[in-house]
Parts: C-alpha cells; structure tokens; sequence
C-alpha cells in the first residue's frame, strides 16, 4: 500500500477541514449573505469528502473487493470490511449527496445546510482520517 500517497491525502484533508474552521461565519445567515465564504467552504468540504473519497478507494483497491460502483459505495465497502463503522459509513455517504450536489448543482446550494456542515459534521472526516492512520498503525 502506497501510505506516503494516503498521507499526502490525510493532509490535503486536513488543510480542508482547518480552512473550513477558519472561514466559517457566526451563523447560516452570515454565510448566506457571505460569497466569498461561500466558496471557501463549498469547495473545501466538496475536497474534504473527495479526498476521503480517493483515500477509500486506494484502500478499497488493495483488497479482495470489487471496485465501487459509485462513490458512496466506498465507505459501504469500507464498513464491511471492518475500517469504519457503519454510522460513519452512512454519514460519508451523506457527505457525498452534498459533495455531488456542490459540484452539479451550486446555484440552488441550501448555505444553511452547508452551515451546519461546517459547524456540526467536520468531525466526520476527522473521524474517518483517524481511522485510516489506525489502519497504518497495525
């Protein structure tokens, strides 16, 4: 397993979720009224799902499953395979619903949900990160 890849990836996960905490406003109505926060966090929690997404996938790609189908399939395999839990499973693939909607669709974003995201969810990539290093431990 390539670990200097996957550490590049835990950092590059890192530097997003700390810029998230440093731009966030006070509040959704804040962020609402606020572009330029708007696009720091939209695009850094979009990076922060799609590294935990390449970093699952790398890890998903040396072992005996199949590939994944989709995105959110990931962290299911991930799950079964005993790296995450399944809460933390279904909460990526939450994350991955909004990575897919930033992307696709920014113009009809809900910034109080991205708000929430910001202030309430960071841990979950935190979490998976935390997981991953478990991993380079044993």
């Amino acid at each position: 397993m390539d670990w200097s890849l996957i550490e590049q990836k835990l950092e590059s996960l890192r530097r997003s979720i700390q810029r998230v905490k440093e731009k966030c406003p006070k509040n959704a109505a804040a962020l609402g009224s606020d572009y330029d926060a708007q696009d720091i966090l939209s695009l850094n929690l979009t990076r922060a799902v799609q590294m935990c997404v390449d970093i699952g996938t790398h890890l998903v790609a040396r072992s005996e499953y199949p590939p994944p189908a989709t995105m959110g399939k990931t962290f299911d395999i991930l799950c079964e395979s005993g790296i995450i839990t399944a809460d933390l499973a279904n909460r990526l693939k939450k994350a991955v619903g909004f990575r897919n909607l930033a992307v696709h669709n920014y113009e009809s974003i809900n910034w109080a949900i991205v708000f929430a995201i910001a202030t309430a969810h960071l841990q979950d990539f935190e979490e998976f990160a935390k997981a991953v290093v478990r991993l380079n431990d044993k």
